[in-house]
């Protein structure tokens, strides 16, 4: 009797837990500007300008609060932009799509999960990226409980339906150096629990070239709305991408979903290597799709299949091209925080 209590009880605790969807209405939208300690440093001004017009674009919808290593520069680079909140703060990258709070419901309360971050596989030093959360809870930023997760996860690795179905990739979320001690069964178990999840869509397959996060699904596939996931194809049958896409959009096709496909762009480089262009990296803020567009013929076409199949958002391009040198783009570089 007691085990059936207990199972029951968890199942309760399940419920009430739930991972938001993206599009659904948020706080604020939180960023972290490059600075000189960063791998930016060899074009930061460019990057900075970048930013400078994301965080313009984003703050017409909603509030952006904004990280930054020196809050009188980051005033000179922001005047004149409102609806933002600067908290001076170091960290190691910008990407804080794998480092900040994730988000959650619980028994309509908003929980934040702390998650271990090491810097996708301890790939580079991370300390000051893992401790952000803790520092933005006691400084008073942060409202929410927050909730300290040991298991390393980013981000950027899972994407919801907002109803209990997470997309994520086997390639990262199995990767060696990330959670050694968990087999996929045990991972699986646990985002359920945590986020009390009905169904882990799984894909095997699907990569970009120069993404050093081990295949994130944000780069890949993305839900749009409950029952539709955009996802990233490849049209050119001699590109090194075409036969692992198109795998992927095999996998895609026996979930049940609707689905629509995203081309990629033209191959980008620089400095000789390919960069991990996507359309897939776009970010939902209230009222509004940010897109990363690349200066190339696929841009608009992409617009228009976003603006048909959410047609009551506006899909705004946000030049990503800066963005990509470090291998991440719009969504990468921003955490949604959201309201009840």
């Amino acid at each position: 009797m007691a085990a059936i209590l207990a199972i029951i009880a968890r199942k309760k605790r399940e419920k009430m837990k739930r991972l938001f969807a993206e599009w659904e209405r948020q706080s604020s939208l939180l960023l972290a500007l490059p600075h000189k300690k960063t791998d930016w440093l060899p074009y930061l001004n460019e990057i900075l300008l970048a930013y400078q017009k994301f965080i313009k674009a984003a703050s017409l919808y909603q509030h952006c609060t904004v990280l930054c290593a020196d809050k009188k520069e980051a005033e000179k680079l922001l005047a004149g932009i409102h609806n933002i909140t600067l908290i001076e703060l170091l960290t190691n990258d910008t990407w804080i799509r794998d480092f900040g709070a994730i988000d959650v419901e619980d028994d309509s309360k908003i929980i934040s999960y702390d998650f271990t971050f090491n810097a996708w596989g301890g790939k580079f030093e991370a300390a000051l990226d893992n401790a952000v959360n803790q520092k933005l809870y006691k400084s008073g930023y942060m409202k929410n409980k927050l909730v300290n997760i040991p298991l390393v996860l980013e981000g950027g690795s899972i994407d919801s339906n907002g109803e209990g179905v997470l997309l994520t990739t086997s390639k990262c979320l199995l990767e060696e150096n990330r959670n050694p001690n968990l087999n996929k069964n045990e991972i699986d178990a646990k985002l359920k629990e945590l986020f009390g999840l009905k169904q882990i869509i799984w894909l095997e397959h699907g990569f970009l070239r120069g993404d050093d996060t081990d295949s994130h699904v944000d780069t890949l596939a993305r839900f749009i709305t409950k029952d539709t996931i955009a996802y990233t194809i490849c049209e050119d049958e001699k590109d090194e991408h075409f036969e692992e896409l198109k795998k992927m959009e095999e996998q895609l096709e026996n979930t049940g979903f609707n689905l629509l496909p995203l081309p990629l762009p033209k191959p980008i480089f620089y400095e000789g290597k390919r960069l991990p262009a996507t359309y897939a990296n776009f970010i939902f803020v209230n009222g509004a799709v940010l897109m990363p567009v690349h200066n190339d013929a696929n841009d608009l076409r992409v617009k228009e299949l976003l603006e048909r199949s959410l047609p009551n958002r506006k899909i705004v391009g946000v030049d990503a091209v800066v963005f990509i040198r470090q291998y991440g783009s719009l969504h990468c570089a921003s955490m949604n925080k959201f309201v009840l």
